[in-house]
């Protein structure tokens, strides 16, 4: 499921041992370095560039979860 792998890879950058859908990536302390970094592990890991706009539009696991089941990325 793309929501666990996306999960993981924020609990890792976040340094953090759960995160949750809904919670929002700002409010568990994130900042664009470490967006910058969620972005290149996404596309190591995944295969996928997510645009940085998208990851700041889409700032919950859920929401960039369906936009990358949206883009065609499946598990």
């Amino acid at each position: 499921m793309i929501a666990d792998r996306v999960r993981a890879i924020w609990c890792a950058e976040l340094k953090v041992d759960e995160v949750a859908d809904d919670d929002d990536f700002f409010a568990l302390g994130g900042h664009s370095v470490v967006l910058a970094r969620i972005q290149l592990t996404l596309l190591d890991e995944l295969g996928v560039e997510v645009p940085m706009d998208q990851l700041f539009r889409n700032s919950t696991v859920g929401a960039l979860s369906s936009y990358l089941e949206a883009k065609g990325l499946t598990p």
